[in-house]
């Protein structure tokens, strides 16, 4: 028995099961393609030859681990997996099957990008695939896509790098140009690497083969079929993890929401969620450690989550919490935010980045939210860097926390107040867990772990 290499090896070592599709409409074309390019048709047969593959692209229903998935997967060896009119169709039946079963769809994407030698009508499949693409989106079907080495030119800019989660094997070439058509005076550069994806918040995880199975199964079964519904229950309020005395006065609230010992949204998380697969950045180049987002499992059910760790918070930060909320929204899910920044980033990079409008687009995000919000304060609750993730009507504290206008210093500097006022400022502004229930911004205390 002959065993299979490249991309069937990769299926077989993915899947449980597997069962190819052929397309349901190929367009016709005559000899050597619709542009009768000279010994296109050799080209094909030797491909298929050397390959043992039809075309650039298998695809059909799978099962990775338990979980059901249209599958996607690209053959390099096939004309370095570029994209003609047959390929293309493929994919776009791939997707419109993906809607009619009501499942995921998955990505292995390793290509050139669209086959020269059928000029325009290649290149317009990059058309016909964002369509595709599209409608699987307004259906709430979830598309992860899989970097592999290479993935360049049009497949990254149309079908993976608008997938829902992308993950990216690590050294992988990954870039709008690929290395044949890039400058010659352009240096190498980690930039066109899956590594340089995930820095600049293009790729959510980096996986090695070796994990990709298990990721790939975590995944489709927080996303996949059952966990999404149209009017999910809110998401259950965490119980709070630190001191559960309330503070005596508004100083001793700020004080003990900075204190290094409290415990931050790490902590809550590990509690909260028994699985969690995290997104990775704003998609626009950006990404903030001080923001962790993604979707965990909660009691049998999948709920997003996007959460401060005590960071200044940076527009990408903003960025990728608006992009976890909208998700969460299409797919159905309940989200969860951890509250706890001293404030937006005020330096003059965060104003280049655009810090107004991502915190602008973040309360629009949950203002538009269909599915509930729920928001639990758990350190320092800093000005509009802070409301903006704090879903109204739906935001609880823990006792260790507070929340006001602006930070007390600050505050004291714009009323011309002294070092020494600073703590009267902060009883004046009302910040304590007790005095916001009693003002009605929050609609409860959070009880500690029992």
């Amino acid at each position: 028995m002959v065993e299979p290499t490249g991309t069937r090896a990769l299926i077989e070592r993915l899947c449980t099961r597997f069962r190819e599709w052929q397309p349901e409409h190929v367009p016709e074309t005559g000899q050597d393609g619709p542009l009768n390019w000279p010994g296109y048709d050799e080209q094909r047969a030797l491909a298929r030859k050397r390959s043992g593959a039809d075309e650039s692209v298998v695809c059909g229903h799978a099962w990775i681990g338990a979980q059901p998935a249209v599958l996607i997967a690209f053959e390099f060896g096939f004309l370095g997996g570029s994209v003609g009119h047959e390929s293309g169709a493929r994919i776009v039946s791939a997707f419109t099957r993906a809607r009619r079963l009501r499942i995921p769809v998955v990505s292995l994407v390793a290509s050139g990008g669209s086959r020269v030698q059928e000029g325009i009508c290649a290149l317009r499949q990059l058309q016909e695939i964002t369509r595709a693409c599209l409608q699987n989106r307004k259906a709430g079907l979830p598309h992860i896509t899989v970097l592999r080495n290479p993935t360049t030119g049009g497949m990254w800019a149309s079908l993976a790098a608008g997938a829902d989660l992308v993950l990216a094997s690590p050294e992988a070439a990954v870039a709008f140009g690929g290395s044949r058509v890039r400058s010659r005076d352009e240096p190498d550069d980690a930039a066109f690497t899956a590594e340089g994806k995930f820095a600049a918040g293009q790729a959510d995880l980096l996986v090695a083969d070796s994990e990709l199975a298990e990721v790939l199964t975590t995944a489709l079964t927080l996303l996949g079929p059952g966990r999404s519904t149209r009017s999910p229950e809110p998401a259950e309020v965490p119980a709070a993890l630190g001191r559960a005395p309330l503070p005596d006065s508004g100083w001793t609230a700020v004080q003990r929401a900075r204190a290094p010992a409290r415990p931050r949204a790490e902590a809550y998380l590990d509690d909260y969620f028994t699985t969690r697969l995290p997104i990775n950045g704003d998609r626009a180049g950006g990404t903030d450690t001080g923001m962790w987002c993604g979707f965990g499992e909660r009691h049998g059910r999948t709920v997003a989550y996007a959460a401060q760790t005590g960071t200044a918070t940076a527009p990408a930060g903003f960025r990728t919490a608006t992009r976890v909320i909208r998700l969460a929204d299409r797919f159905g899910m309940a989200v969860l935010t951890l509250v706890d920044t001293p404030g937006a980033a005020n330096t003059a990079e965060a104003e280049r980045d655009g810090v107004g409008p991502a915190i602008a687009e973040l309360f629009t995000a949950v203002a538009e939210a269909t599915v509930p919000v729920t928001t639990l304060v758990i350190g320092e609750g800093g000005s509009g860097g802070a409301l903006a993730l704090a879903a109204p009507e739906r935001t609880w504290i823990t006792p260790d926390a507070y929340f006001a206008v602006i930070a007390p210093e600050a505050g004291a500097a714009i009323l011309k107040r002294g070092h020494d006022d600073v703590a009267e400022v902060a009883d004046r502004f009302r910040l304590r867990p007790q005095d916001l229930l009693e003002l009605g911004f929050v609609r409860g205390i959070a009880s500690p772990v029992r």
